[in-house]
């Protein structure tokens, strides 16, 4: 038994690295995705198109319209001259939003009268459109806190001070990249796991598994350590390109973090093993990787928090392992997450691991009877 496992071990890994094309689709398309989906895929909105209808004739209009002019948020400010004109560009998504200045901007500004601007947004990009109006706000509100403190108005003296903790200044990098650390290594260790029997299926090589003097555990033990290797070190490779190209700093413990990947990896090739046994084909088996790829994401925390899901949603969510082990890649990159809390975290995937791996065993072993 001691000399079947690590000859299977190695020929699972020969088999993987031995092509060239299998070593560049290894390690190629990941780091590609690695690059490309930490500069596209940003939470941050910017080169937003800016309508303006600015039909005050005072200086507090034209000061506003500069500034908003020299926000690195706006990259293009179109002017039109009535309000008629600003429906097209916006139905044509020509322009993110538009904001109309009235008549008497400047003149109830200085009668110290109440302000009013009207800025319409594009609804149909919800979460980027609260960003611009936001921004919109901000510009308006500095310019009003300046007037009221050079007239020494009383009313004007609170002002609040924002400090973000963790991630200073909300650097999108810092929040994407830990995120996809587990997101691809996950990928890459689902698919390698998914396809390993349905390979051997298909080249017809499992039947001579099945003669051989492996046990149906000896055949799943060497199935397994190889996607795991391969699971860690890809995760271990996406680390470091972003601690060293994308300079996302790490300020937990690195064999906290090597203990709760190993954890999150071996609970994800318990599904892809449970995914590769009942797989009768390759195609089945990528299909079968990506159907259950497409709702981990989803609801891992990445794109949209699991706290504003519906609670049945929250409850599924638990068992997804992407989740558990983002909130833990994000905490040791940021924060320095003590081993309690990486611990709260950690034991879930544990759990996941168990029944996947179990499942996976017993789902193999009927196959091979």
């Amino acid at each position: 038994m001691k000399g079947r496992i690590p000859a299977l071990i190695i020929k699972e890994l020969l088999t993987l690295f031995r092509d060239p094309k299998g070593r560049i689709i290894l390690i190629g398309p990941p780091l590609l995705q690695l690059i490309i989906f930490s500069f596209a895929v940003t939470l941050e909105v910017k080169n937003v198109s800016l309508v303006v209808l600015n039909q005050d004739s005072g200086k507090h209009g034209y000061e506003i319209v500069q500034r908003l002019n020299g926000s690195p948020t706006f990259n293009e400010i179109k002017f039109v001259k009535s309000v008629a004109a600003i429906r097209p560009l916006l139905d044509q998504q020509q322009a993110m939003a538009a904001i109309h200045i009235p008549v008497d901007f400047s003149r109830n500004i200085e009668a110290g009268k109440l302000i009013k601007l009207q800025v319409v947004l594009d609804g149909r990009r919800s979460n980027a459109a609260q960003i611009v109006s936001g921004y919109i706000s901000q510009v308006v509100s500095r310019y009003e806190q300046e007037i009221s403190g050079a007239r020494h108005n009383a009313q004007s003296q609170t002002v609040i001070v924002a400090r973000n903790w963790f991630n200073e200044n909300l650097l999108y990098l810092w929040f994407t990249v830990p995120s996809l650390v587990g997101i691809l290594a996950m990928l890459i260790t689902l698919i390698v796991t998914a396809l390993s029997v349905a390979r051997e299926r298909e080249l017809g090589t499992f039947d001579q598994l099945l003669v051989s003097p492996l046990m149906p555990h000896e055949i799943l033990i060497g199935k397994t350590v190889p996607a795991v290797l391969i699971g860690i070190g890809e995760a271990l490779l996406f680390f470091v390109v972003g601690v060293a190209l994308f300079n996302v700093p790490f300020t937990g413990s690195f064999l906290l973090l090597l203990f709760s990947l190993f954890i999150f990896v071996m609970s994800v090739v318990g599904v892809g093993l449970f995914i590769s046994a009942i797989a009768k084909t390759q195609q089945q088996a990528i299909l079968g990787a990506f159907i259950f790829m497409v709702p981990a994401v989803t609801l891992s925390g990445y794109a949209a928090p699991v706290e504003n899901m519906p609670g049945w949603l929250q409850t599924v969510s638990w068992i997804n392992p992407l989740k558990h082990f983002l909130i833990t890649v994000k905490g040791l990159f940021l924060k320095d997450m003590p081993f309690l809390d990486i611990w709260a975290n950690t034991w879930p995937l544990l759990v996941i691991g168990l029944l996947t791996l179990g499942l996976a065993a017993w789902f193999f072993t009927k196959r091979m009877e």
